[in-house]
């Protein structure tokens, strides 16, 4: 599943904006779909259909992320669900291979990366379907940071090794000059 589009920095749908051809979304959609056999994306709106993704309606649309993750995990029938932003490009089909494979043999909820710098990912993790339980009674108390939603649940970190990470999204112009080049 993919989770994002609209920024307010950006100033329209990142997961429409365009490369060679391609959209961020049509790029980590195409990276996801590799690996968990299909893709769809949360939010922003079904113009995201012509960009050959399928389309999840958000259910707590405005609330942020974490309920983007909710969203994602209640429409899916999947024991284990690939959460990835649209916005990172440098995704690599190796990594998210790799972050499947511990979440498969894990004994927990969720199993969250940590780039070089020690930062989690929530954005670019494997959730089991049973951590939307724990997640939405977060939600409920008005919790909308996905750090702190994940105390609820029993979660499993990963550190990344350096050669795998992939972490770098496109929040600004900026990163997305420096993207699409």
């Amino acid at each position: 599943m993919l989770v994002g589009g609209n920024s307010s920095r950006m100033g329209r749908n990142k997961a429409l904006l365009s490369s060679h051809g391609r959209t961020l979304s049509q790029v980590v959609g195409d990276a996801v779909r590799a690996v968990a056999g299909s893709v769809a994306m949360v939010g922003g709106s079904p113009e995201t259909t012509a960009v050959r993704v399928g389309f999840v309606p958000d259910l707590y649309p405005g609330e942020g992320p974490l309920g983007g993750i909710l969203s994602a995990l209640r429409d899916s029938a999947a024991e284990w669900n690939l959460i990835a932003a649209c916005d990172m490009p440098a995704l690599k089909i190796d990594f998210l291979s790799q972050l499947m494979e511990r979440a498969e043999h894990s004994q927990s909820m969720a199993v969250i990366p940590a780039g070089p710098s020690g930062r989690l990912e929530p954005l670019c993790a494997a959730y089991h379907r049973n951590a939307a339980a724990g997640l939405q009674a977060a939600f409920d108390r008005g919790i909308r940071k996905i750090a702190a939603a994940l105390a609820e649940i029993p979660a499993n970190t990963w550190q990344v090794p350096e050669e795998l990470s992939c972490f770098q999204n496109v929040n600004t112009p900026e990163d997305w000059a420096a993207y699409d080049r």
